[in-house]
């Protein structure tokens, strides 16, 4: 994506002045557009000021345009707009400027400028200078979130096969609560899922440390994680579960770094990160664990064991309520473990209310966490969407770890949340005297019998499921809210920005969000001035041979100049009525069926007035593209809150949903980048007009 040759930027030395050569890295942890659409940003915005610039996008496709050593080698700056870890150590003596993905798309010129100011990258991992301003994802919150997106499909894999050994294959025991003969069939599924569950705290662990101090820092993480999982080897009843895997992945992370600024001789430096540094971090952070973190774990766990048996002939309100908040706390945990077995124990005694209590508490966190991903959407990414509905499988049968990648992503707004929602159910199962015969917690005991006083055991989970959802979303809503209005006000302070259309930020011109019918009311006035020649163009295409646009999948059968529908729902089905035209459409209602459940994960609402629903579905038999406008706009739920004008819909069977799929999402979202393509569609006068614009698509 290099631009054609301009003049030389203004300012340079005199004589032969050198082009400045930038470079770019673009990615996102879950999408396809964003990677994309910043792509096209920064190398439109490098172009305009005849700078050459090459971008790598890393999206779901995989690295494209990779930068070779020849690229790095000759570029005067590097920016990387992601919100995932990107490997830097290939930039060293580079000048590199890391923001999130979205500055890239909404300020482009701006990192133009501010990369040629930006902090060397050295051969250790780190910066010269701090970065200023900008709105970076902190090295921390990406180390964080690289873990927990590793973590995740070890908690879905393992929990789910066990909650489906337990409702296939266990039955109720009051010495040891669901209970899976063994030598069965489904005692080898749930070995099989308890190994996936064994190994996400190590995995989370490992891949923290991973995303701060790169290879050499993966082998002192994993087994950090395994070591704070494993209360034996500290004395404890139970380990640090995943809040000790955080701790000892930031603790792996950091030790490496700091080990790799340690001088050794030249002959050392080879077997450095293979051999040395893993062992030296691995030992002094296993031993760190065992005898300066563990004790205390231990500690804990026994004075909480104490001081709850001191509690049992206080208020059933109160008891229920701190057993809940105990339970919700660190799913796994320490303080989990010690209100669980706590619970367990005093079964033997005759005493089943306390268990009770716990649980109606222990479904809580993973059943509000996944109500909340179906409240709230647009709070969440794809991948955190789809691990909710996991969540709420794992939920009903009593497996409390499903809320923990919520939990590890967002601790402060989501472990709240947790201890207030099974607080709430603690305290009414204590309140109404919920009685559960076997150590085992969710509503799959009630199911299967285990429970007494089961209308008040489901009141308890609901409402303390509920409550967890509701004040999940708000806390969520609020930091996201927070930080929007941290990144507005530093739009404000850059000075003037070019219009985007719909885009809500930029310096005076900018039209504001909805403002008017359609486009924002800058780009309409330039779209009148432009009317006559862009029509002009359009008359010219149309008389031309037929074109062929996106591969033959957009054909002017499949292009309609004015939508009639209002709504979401009814512009699908009529997006999906025009590629009927094409007779690769098999089933309509299929089709329609098809894309609203992928709007049900999040909206397809790019902003800037686009959307671009597309499903994966063998109610096509090809893939097929429709483009549609539409004058007034349809609600579409974008996130900067503008009205879709610009519609495209993909769909393709399930035999090409791959690359295929994947592709036409990148092409589009590139072009439509384009303020001026975006003017020349709306100008376009009839389906042959606008399949002329269209085609410029390559």
């Amino acid at each position: 994506m290099t631009s054609p040759a301009d003049p030389p930027p203004k300012g340079s030395g005199g004589g032969e002045r050198k082009r400045l050569k930038l470079l770019a890295v673009t990615a996102c942890p879950t999408g396809i557009a964003h990677t994309y659409m910043a792509a096209e940003k920064l190398a439109q915005a490098a172009e305009s000021r005849g700078i050459e610039m090459k971008v790598e996008t890393q999206g779901s496709i995989g690295a494209e345009n990779v930068l070779d050593d020849n690229d790095v080698s000759t570029a005067d700056g590097i920016i990387v707009a992601a919100d995932k870890d990107v490997d830097l150590s290939r930039f060293a003596g580079k000048r590199v400027l890391t923001v999130g993905v979205a500055e890239g798309i909404h300020h482009p010129e701006r990192l133009i400028e501010r990369v040629l100011a930006a902090p060397v990258h050295t051969a250790a991992g780190s910066t010269t200078t701090p970065a200023a301003g900008g709105k970076e994802r902190s090295v921390g919150y990406k180390a964080l979130m690289n873990g927990v997106s590793y973590m995740i499909p070890f908690v879905v894999v393992g929990g789910l096969l066990i909650a489906i050994s337990l409702s296939l294959g266990g039955h109720t025991d009051p010495s040891g609560g669901l209970v899976i003969p063994k030598d069965s069939f489904w005692m080898d599924i749930n070995n099989i899922g308890v190994i996936g569950f064994t190994l996400m705290v190590p995995v989370l662990s490992g891949y923290i440390a991973y995303a701060i101090g790169d290879r050499p820092a993966l082998v002192p993480g994993m087994i950090g994680g395994w070591i704070a999982n494993t209360g034996s080897l500290y004395d404890s009843k139970a380990g640090a579960g995943f809040i000790g895997a955080i701790v000892t992945g930031f603790l792996a992370g950091y030790l490496v770094l700091w080990i790799k600024k340690v001088k050794v001789p030249k002959f050392v430096r080879p077997i450095m990160p293979i051999i040395v540094i893993p062992i030296v971090a691995t030992t002094a952070l296993g031993l760190f664990f065992i005898y300066v973190i563990g004790k205390p774990i231990s500690w804990v766990f026994e004075h909480l064991t104490s001081w709850l048996s001191g509690m049992t002939g206080t208020s059933a309100i109160l008891l229920g309520a701190v057993l809940g908040l105990m339970i919700a706390f660190d799913m796994g945990g320490p303080v989990n473990k010690t209100a669980f077995l706590f619970g367990a124990g005093l079964i033997a005694t005759g005493n089943q209310t306390v268990m009770g209590m716990c649980a109606a508490a222990i479904p809580v966190m993973p059943l509000g966490q996944g109500l909340a991903t179906l409240i709230r959407k647009r709070l969440y990414t794809e991948q955190e969407r789809e691990t909710g509905l996991a969540s709420l499988f794992m939920g009903c049968f009593g497996i409390s770890e499903g809320a923990i990648p919520f939990a590890a992503a967002r601790p402060a707004q989501v472990i709240p949340a947790n201890m207030l929602g099974g607080a709430m159910a603690g305290a009414i199962a204590g309140v109404a005297g919920v009685e559960d015969a076997v150590p085992h917690g969710g509503p799959i005991v009630a199911v299967l019998g285990a429970v007494s006083g089961v209308p008040m055991f489901f009141v308890a989970v609901v409402i303390g499921s509920v409550f967890t959802a509701l004040t999940t979303v708000t806390l969520v809503d609020l930091g996201e809210r927070r930080r929007r209005g941290e990144a507005l006000a530093g739009a404000g302070t850059a000075g003037p920005e070019p219009a985007l259309v719909g885009a809500g930020v930029g310096g005076p011109g900018a039209g504001a969000v909805g403002e008017g019918p359609g486009a924002a009311g800058a780009v309409a006035a330039q779209r009148v001035v432009h009317e006559s020649e862009r029509e002009s163009e359009a008359v010219d295409n149309a008389g031309a041979a037929p074109v062929e646009v996106l591969s033959g999948y957009l054909t002017e059968q499949t292009v309609k100049v004015e939508l009639v529908a209002a709504g979401k729902e009814s512009a699908i089905r009529e997006m999906a009525e025009l590629l009927a035209r094409t007779g690769k459409v098999a089933d309509v209602d299929e089709l329609v069926a098809t894309a609203l459940r992928r709007e049900s994960q999040g909206t397809t609402g790019l902003g800037e007035e686009i959307a671009i629903p597309h499903a994966k579905t063998d109610a096509v038999t090809a893939p097929v593209v429709a483009f549609a406008r539409s004058a007034e706009g349809v609600e579409w739920g974008s996130l900067d809150g503008t009205k879709a004008g610009l519609v495209f819909m993909i769909a393709v069977p399930e035999a090409a949903a791959g690359d295929e799929h994947l592709r036409i999402l990148a092409l589009l979202s590139r072009k439509l980048m384009g303020a001026g393509f975006r003017e020349r569609l709306l100008a376009a006068g009839d389906e042959s007009a606008v399949l002329g614009v269209l085609s410029e698509i390559q």
